[in-house]
């Protein structure tokens, strides 16, 4: 009885030493950059979009709702398939709509405040889109991450892992382990900056990912900055 009382005490003492391990991984972040992904695409002008206006946001939506209740109800191999499936679906419309921005410029037809706000947009949703393969991608996704209750990251080296064990609970990252906004972060800085920054990559295909939104991003911004001096 000694025994077991002890042995209870140490498995309570590590998971109070761990303690946002255990919680899940809040996912209506992600959720919310999809459907914004959506909002931004109708917003878009008709030129740049592929297809009927609403069948991006309708598609979004359509298999978001299966994709929640398959994780409700334990379904992991069928959420994943449907998370990739969104994830692919909206980077297919981004690209075609950079593709398309690409020959739309040589006719000089746009309005330079039309053209920047829509370069804006496509810009906003590359960021969105790469969050959400980074986070649906990284160790798994975020329910392996979570059943795993691994520190840190398989594919990334955040700041937080490079942190000496021993200074780990002065800065509160015993445990710690990436969620959206972390990945958000990563996608913003890289598309702002064309590289890695804070967060070095470790996996191949984050490497990959990272150079598709790196020359998506850079296609946008080169676009805008020729076009604006041609208006000039």
């Amino acid at each position: 009885m000694l025994a077991r009382a002890a042995i209870l005490a140490i498995s309570q003492s590590v998971s109070d030493a761990r303690p946002h391990v255990d919680k899940p991984e809040p996912r209506w972040q992600a959720l919310l950059a999809l459907l914004a992904v959506g909002g931004i695409y109708v917003a878009l002008p008709k030129e740049l979009i592929v297809g009927p206006t609403w069948l991006l946001p309708t598609l979004i939506v359509a298999l978001l709702v299966p994709t929640v209740v398959s994780h409700r109800s334990g379904r992991r191999s069928l959420n994943r398939v449907l998370g990739i499936i969104i994830s692919s679906i909206t980077t297919l419309a981004l690209i075609g709509s950079v593709i398309l921005l690409v020959r739309f410029l040589p006719s000089h037809q746009e309005d330079p405040v039309r053209l920047l706000c829509s370069g804006a947009l496509l810009w906003l949703t590359n960021i969105l889109v790469f969050a959400v393969w980074y986070w649906r991608l990284d160790g798994g996704g975020p329910t392996v991450r979570r059943e795993r209750g691994e520190f840190g990251s398989r594919s990334f080296v955040f700041p937080q892992m490079q942190i000496e064990k021993s200074e780990q609970a002065k800065f509160e990252c015993i445990g710690w382990r990436p969620h959206f906004i972390d990945y958000l972060f990563i996608a913003f800085t890289q598309s702002t900056t064309f590289g890695p920054t804070d967060a070095p990559l470790l996996a191949r295909w984050a490497k990959f990912f990272v150079m598709i939104q790196i020359s998506i991003s850079l296609s946008i911004v080169i676009l805008l900055i020729s076009r604006a001096v041609g208006v000039l």
